[in-house]
């Protein structure tokens, strides 16, 4: 019998500001009782832990692009996996520079790792890491669960920045990253049978750079290198996926804007199910 993916939303909120709901980006798929994790926004250990996901069992992880919305603990999420019991190979796959931020990390938490290998008998964690660079469209991986090949999405100013699809035992699943409307990612996304899709609410990113004063070119950022709600319903119709999942939310929380109303701006370009994603929604 084929066995379910386990695909956990365990963050949904776009940009790097903390909030009391929606954290930074990040999401979960166990296939087989082995861990993927997919971006690595502030508190992704504790969101595992959470979700009742064993931190042990990580065996990859996937950064789509270098905002620390999405990376920003990267390196904490392995280490805080070693202090809980890891003690077999992760490799990590994403943008260059991940091999030199991967090293520096280690080199900056040298003294804790040194003295917990000493004091408590933890394996070496340095050697347990293999890091690989993607910077082009095509095949990532493939091992005994899984298939992931990568696509080359536009996110300026951040080049590369990747979106990632995931051929499981029983579905396909597609991660945007951060993208604006993008005919790689509709070609990568052909067919699948999800597709989570970064969200902009447009009519709303007045009021969210009025909040954030030291940031004078934030709203052509936004703009430029996000896709609005209307359009990722364009692009999952294009790409003939069954299921929209709108995740990564600009704004995150805006009061304003509820569940029903990101599904209606995306209906009428999208036939297919649509999920406003939640932290900590299991699909």
């Amino acid at each position: 019998m084929t066995k379910r993916t386990r695909l956990v939303m365990l963050a949904t909120g776009g940009g790097p500001r903390p909030r009391t709901v929606r954290g930074n980006t990040a999401h979960a798929l166990v296939v087989d009782d082995v861990l993927y994790v997919v971006d690595c926004g502030s508190g992704v250990a504790r969101q595992l832990v959470q979700a009742r996901i064993p931190l042990p069992v990580l065996r990859h992880v996937f950064i789509t692009h270098h905002h620390s919305d999405h990376n920003l603990d990267y390196g904490n999420l392995i280490m805080q996996a070693w202090v809980s019991g890891l003690g077999t190979r992760v490799d990590a796959w994403g943008p260059p520079p991940l091999e030199k931020m991967t090293r520096l990390y280690f080199e900056m938490n040298a003294y804790d790792i040194d003295t917990r290998i000493a004091d408590e008998g933890r394996p070496p964690l340095v050697p347990l890491v293999r890091v690989h660079e993607i910077d082009q469209t095509g095949p990532v991986m493939q091992d005994e669960r899984v298939t992931i090949t990568t696509a080359l999405v536009d996110h300026p100013p951040v080049v590369p920045a990747l979106a990632f699809r995931f051929e499981c035992p029983d579905r396909s699943i597609v991660f945007s990253g951060d993208t604006n409307r993008c005919d790689n990612l509709v070609r990568l996304a052909e067919g699948a049978d999800l597709l989570v899709h970064e969200a902009l609410w447009v009519p709303a990113v007045d009021r969210l750079v009025a909040r954030v004063p030291n940031a004078a070119t934030l709203k052509k950022h936004i703009i430029d290198s996000h896709t609005s709600v209307e359009d990722a319903g364009r692009v999952a119709a294009a790409a003939g996926v069954k299921t929209l999942v709108l995740s990564h939310l600009v704004p995150a929380d805006d009061p304003a804007i509820t569940e029903a109303m990101w599904i209606d701006a995306a209906r009428p370009h999208f036939k297919g199910q649509i999920v406003v994603a939640r932290d900590g929604m299991e699909l």
